[in-house]
């Protein structure tokens, strides 16, 4: 299992343990995380589970591929350098700790 932490818009703060292998997206909307509306289900095809990657651990995620890169510059939200889709991050240990802020809006 792998600790990471979501911030919601609210700023509540949610600690999650996530299985090696599931998408981050996964673990926010299965624990209900706010804020995440994950509309195409995860294949990397709607920008409706944007993200700020936070935290030590977030120099530790792979780069972003073509596909999200693509869909990034359709976000709702402001779109910054620590800005991920978290369908696209895997859980990981090297990721353990990191930190996702949830974007305000999602479309």
């Amino acid at each position: 299992m792998v600790e990471v932490v979501f911030i919601e818009p609210s700023g509540n703060e949610v600690t999650l343990e996530a299985t090696e292998g599931w998408s981050l997206m996964q673990v926010a909307t299965s624990s209900g995380v706010e804020g995440i509306d994950a509309e195409c289900g995860g294949s990397c095809a709607c920008a409706t589970c944007h993200c700020y990657a936070e935290g030590e651990a977030a120099a530790n995620l792979p780069p972003p591929s073509e596909g999200e890169l693509a869909m990034l510059d359709n976000v709702a939200a402001e779109r910054r350098p620590s800005s991920r889709l978290s369908c696209q991050i895997k859980a990981a240990p090297e990721i353990e700790g990191l930190i996702l802020r949830v974007a305000e809006v999602q479309s």
